[in-house]
């Protein structure tokens, strides 16, 4: 980066690889630490502000740690319309927690989350990188048990 460029949110090549970088630690961590942002901001010669701001701005990206299957839930117009708020009510009665939470045990982390490519099979849901379509309360039971 050129001088005078400092604090400017990575262009083009570099904003490439701070979502690369990112993708990588939420792969290998589970989770983006904060100690890895700070790596990636001195790395890119970016404000530790800025590269937080990108990794809380994907909803596939997180700066917690999270159980060990991640259940999303779209939360997107097709589904809404296809009553995806008895799918969300069907996941927080079948493992006990609202979205943004985690099961005691870390199995499950719950999250709601924009489109997820599958608008014309709603009410979808994505677990870790399985896609479920068409859902139903009792799909949703026997699914959860698949992954328990």
């Amino acid at each position: 980066m050129s001088k005078g460029q400092e604090g400017v949110l990575p262009q083009g090549k570099e904003q490439e690889n701070l979502l690369v970088m990112l993708e990588r630690a939420q792969s290998e961590f589970g989770y983006v630490p904060e100690e890895f942002i700070v790596e990636a901001a001195h790395s890119l010669n970016v404000s530790i502000s800025e590269v937080y701001g990108v990794a809380t701005f994907y909803s596939f990206l997180s700066t917690k740690p999270l159980g060990k299957n991640v259940i999303r839930i779209c939360k997107s117009l097709p589904c809404y319309l296809k009553n995806s708020q008895m799918i969300i009510k069907s996941v927080e009665d079948e493992i006990g927690i609202k979205p943004g939470e985690t099961t005691p045990d870390g199995k499950f982390s719950f999250e709601l989350t924009n489109c997820i490519g599958a608008c014309d099979e709603a009410p979808a849901m994505l677990i870790n990188n399985d896609v479920h379509v068409n859902l139903t309360p009792g799909k949703i039971s026997q699914i959860l048990k698949s992954y328990k």
